[in-house]
């Protein structure tokens, strides 16, 4: 089973995420993070509350966060032994060319704009979950 740590700071969005999640039946852990540096330290086992498990990670990934943003958080992750091989995607508000083009340099698994309705986010949470299933994460 995925390990799935959602990197997001709006209390909302990270509602409409287990409730998608829900929705799906979805039984992955979920972990929560609400910016880049706390997604950092539970990464690398800094923080002994939120320990995630060091096998089948992925990360859902906001990009506008305080602290540290999306962009800064896949520039250090990358540049991490022991994590840059940990499969992203970017789920997020921004529509910036700049930033679709940064992510995919920091090989991000894909990038997916934050749909306006709940009933399209449903559907793109379905087919990550799909996407995750198949995927061969080590």
């Amino acid at each position: 089973m995925t390990n799935i740590l959602l990197v997001e700071d709006d209390e909302v969005d990270v509602m409409n995420v287990k409730r998608a999640f829900k929705k799906n039946n979805i039984t992955n852990p979920l972990y929560l993070a609400a910016n880049g540096l706390e997604a950092l330290a539970m990464l690398r086992g800094e923080n002994s509350d939120f320990q995630i498990p060091h096998q089948r990670r992925l990360v859902l990934l906001d990009l506008n966060m305080p602290k540290m943003n999306g962009i800064e958080f896949l520039r250090e992750l990358r540049a991490d032994s022991e994590l840059r091989f940990t499969p992203v995607i970017v789920l997020t508000t921004s529509n910036e060319d700049r930033d679709k083009v940064e992510a995919y340099n920091l090989n991000v698994a894909g990038y997916i704009l934050k749909p306006v309705t709940f009933a399209n986010f449903v559907e793109a949470v379905a087919t990550l979950n799909k996407y995750w299933t198949l995927s061969e994460i080590p």
